[in-house]
């Protein structure tokens, strides 16, 4: 992937309050491809991640005490959706990371997962959060990687994914400090339908 910033000094040259220059962020996501305008080619989930990687270069440039993060593994699987989850934990040595998703390999990393209930009683739609640890994560990344149906399998993948996202990448740990405002941390929440009807 290429990213681009375009600087054109306006002319005739004039001040406004965002400066005096026109800026551009132009991106390619495939090779051969010439870089183009972001909002024209990128869809709500290459956004996220773009937020992402930029959020990961300037880690220790800016400080923001808090991210959110929404669809940031819209469209990815497998490999890149476990390395969107080790960037996510990257992050939060700076600072806290929230980041809403329904991929395993993106919520094993975190240091705290919650899951999110939607139920619908009496005409009336209310959410829940649920803090998950233990078994009860365990439970949930199984959920989240078989479906309906669970099994002694499934369960044995999940505490896998858990140990393998706490194991060092390449043989190096996963960089933790104290940010100024405290220490970071890094939760994803898995959203989970709760209701009679479901979504």
């Amino acid at each position: 992937g290429v990213f681009v910033t375009r600087i054109e000094s306006r002319d005739p040259p004039q001040c406004t309050a965002h400066g005096g220059d026109e800026i551009e962020f132009l991106v390619s996501a495939n090779p051969g491809q010439p870089p183009r305008p972001l909002p024209k080619v990128a869809s709500g989930g290459e956004l996220s991640r773009i937020s992402l990687a930029l959020q990961v270069a300037t880690l220790h440039a800016t400080h923001l005490p808090c991210l959110v993060f929404d669809e940031v593994d819209a469209g990815v699987g497998g490999a890149v959706a476990e390395m969107v989850g080790r960037q996510l934990r990257a992050l939060s040595t700076a600072g806290q990371v929230l980041c809403v998703t329904h991929l395993p390999q993106v919520a094993s990393p975190a240091e705290h997962q919650v899951r999110v209930l939607k139920q619908t009683s009496g005409g009336n739609t209310r959410t829940a959060l649920e803090l998950l640890d233990g078994d009860a994560r365990v439970e949930e990344l199984a959920r989240m990687l078989g479906g309906a149906r669970i099994t002694a399998r499934t369960r044995e993948h999940a505490r896998e994914m858990l140990e393998a996202a706490r194991a060092p990448a390449r043989g190096k740990p996963l960089r933790t400090r104290a940010s100024p405002t405290g220490t970071g941390s890094s939760g994803a929440g898995s959203a989970r339908a709760g209701s009679a009807s479901g979504r």
